[in-house]
């Protein structure tokens, strides 16, 4: 019997170009939630507490803004993607 593990996207950022591709990819899609998730695989991938340090963001508030089903703040969201160094933008 094979034993299957689970699938964590965390174990392939390993570069800035393939981080910048995950969260482009899941802003793609029209459930929040998908980009919530990924903002969170970046962060475990940086040190969740460095990440809240960064942010300015308690730990543990970090970690309920970016659990599933969390609707953290816009200001709460900007704040964990500076500390990431990770900027977004709109094109048209």
């Amino acid at each position: 019997m094979r034993k299957l593990t689970k699938f964590d996207a965390a174990d392939y950022l390993d570069s800035e170009e393939a981080i910048a591709e995950y969260l482009n990819a899941a802003l793609e899609d029209e459930n929040p939630d998908i980009f919530l998730a990924a903002i969170s695989d970046v962060a475990r991938v940086r040190g969740m507490a460095a990440i809240a340090k960064e942010s300015g963001l308690g730990r543990e508030s970090l970690y309920k803004a970016l659990a599933p089903g969390a609707k953290p703040r816009y200001d709460t969201i900007l704040k964990v993607l500076q500390g990431l160094g990770v900027k977004v933008s709109v094109t048209t």
